[in-house]
């Protein structure tokens, strides 16, 4: 059911607040976002600091509440009838990591579930923000009994305003010390049995990864590592379900190609010398399919695609929340598909492009290439460059379509 901003009920009219509660949140968009949830007190303070739920803690103390993020979704399991007395009041957030304002988003999501069935939601785009650093979703608050109410308001900061405007204070890893004179350490105290838990409200928010979102065309420079631990190429999608393929496609200086892929006869897990490796096939959301890499001197590029297995039917990348991700150490690179292509038939995505340096360097290049529509054929190189639809079509997919058409026909 879709809901308007500001609706107010109780959560019982909707659910069974004897089992679990799901509170999902989606944004599309080209920044980096962050999800939270603010367990407060009946003065709208985060008095425990345990109940912040968030990328950096992801479950209360008791597991009432678990949080789980997939690409630019976040989900929120919550067991009301085991919270404590002290917690009135979650606060479920979205905000910017990083530049951007809220108008600049394409859309945002707010589901309220049970057993998978959306009984509650609502959805927005960029027009109704403005430059606001963050979104207050929704609230679920104690009166009487559980009740929620739909806020969907910007709010002026990002993740540490917020956490400063629900009391609580943030504190970094590693703070610089002011020269003082040393004492000696005075000793740890540790809690006794049954000893009450007294919260402190500083939050220790880590050094995220440095998360950067590639529209089409655009390229990025790897940061050089000193380790020689291989990049990683994931490839994943929220819709249940479906089935996508995480394929590579590497180009050799002498001009060779090799198919890298698991859901092919005609593909290979890794190529000769195992500087690209396929990790297997996956077959669930919520899952990742994976690719290794490893700097190679021989090799030139390595053209990433993700393909929609037979069994999915038309239905757009964009549709399913396709999304491949390229992991360099704390660099992570994304290349969305969410707010692109609407066609449901077109059947191979090509996300980007590897290129290999000559010192142990790469670039990224974002292409954002889609097949034509009921096109089976697989991506290919004309010279260095990447072409859609001149590749052959997979030998396992050519042996299922042939029997689909046998039965059609027979």
């Amino acid at each position: 059911m879709n809901f308007k901003r500001g609706f107010r009920d109780k959560l019982s009219k909707y659910f069974n607040l004897n089992r679990a509660v799901e509170i999902v949140l989606k944004i599309s968009g080209s920044a980096v976002y962050d999800f939270c949830c603010f367990g407060v007190d009946k003065d709208e303070k985060l008095s425990d600091d345990r109940y912040m739920i968030f990328y950096n803690q992801t479950e209360s103390p008791n597991k009432e509440i678990k949080y789980q993020m997939n690409h630019n979704e976040a989900k929120f399991f919550i067991k009301l009838n085991e919270l404590p007395d002290k917690i009135q009041k979650l606060i479920f957030t979205v905000s910017i990591d990083g530049n951007g304002m809220m108008s600049e988003i394409n859309s945002h999501e707010m589901i309220i579930r049970q057993d998978n069935c959306e009984n509650i939601s609502i959805s927005f785009n960029g027009s109704d923000f403005k430059q606001e650093k963050a979104i207050i979703s929704v609230e679920i608050y104690r009166k009487g009994e559980w009740r929620f109410n739909i806020i969907s308001q910007g709010f002026d900061g990002g993740l540490d305003v917020l956490l400063s405007h629900y009391g609580g204070e943030q504190i970094f890893e590693n703070p610089p010390q002011p020269q003082i004179e040393s004492k000696p350490a005075e000793p740890i105290k540790k809690l006794k049995p049954n000893q009450e838990y007294k919260p402190s409200a500083q939050i220790k928010v880590e050094q995220k990864s440095e998360k950067i979102s590639l529209k089409k065309g655009q390229k990025i420079s790897l940061t050089k590592k000193a380790d020689d631990k291989p990049i990683i190429i994931e490839n994943g999608w929220s819709a249940y379900g479906k089935d996508y393929d995480l394929k590579a496609l590497v180009r050799y200086r002498d001009g060779r190609l090799i198919y890298i892929g698991a859901a092919n006869d005609d593909e290979v897990l890794s190529t000769p010398e195992g500087a690209v490796a396929h990790g297997g096939d996956i077959k669930n959301a919520g899952e990742l399919e994976n690719i290794k890499i490893k700097w190679h001197p021989d090799i030139a590029s390595v053209a990433v695609s993700s393909y929609s297995a037979l069994e999915n039917g038309t239905g757009s990348f964009r549709e399913y929340g396709v999304f491949v991700r390229i992991i360099n150490g704390k660099q992570i690179i994304e290349i969305p598909a969410e707010d692109t292509s609407r066609n449901g038939y077109s059947y191979t995505l090509c996300f980007g492009e590897i290129i290999f340096g000559n010192n142990q360097n790469f670039e990224v290049s974002a292409l954002e290439m889609y097949s034509q529509a009921h096109s089976e054929r697989r991506i290919g190189y004309v010279g260095d460059e990447v072409r859609m639809d001149i590749g052959p079509v997979g030998k396992v997919k050519a042996k299922k379509l042939k029997g689909i058409f046998k039965n059609i026909f027979s």
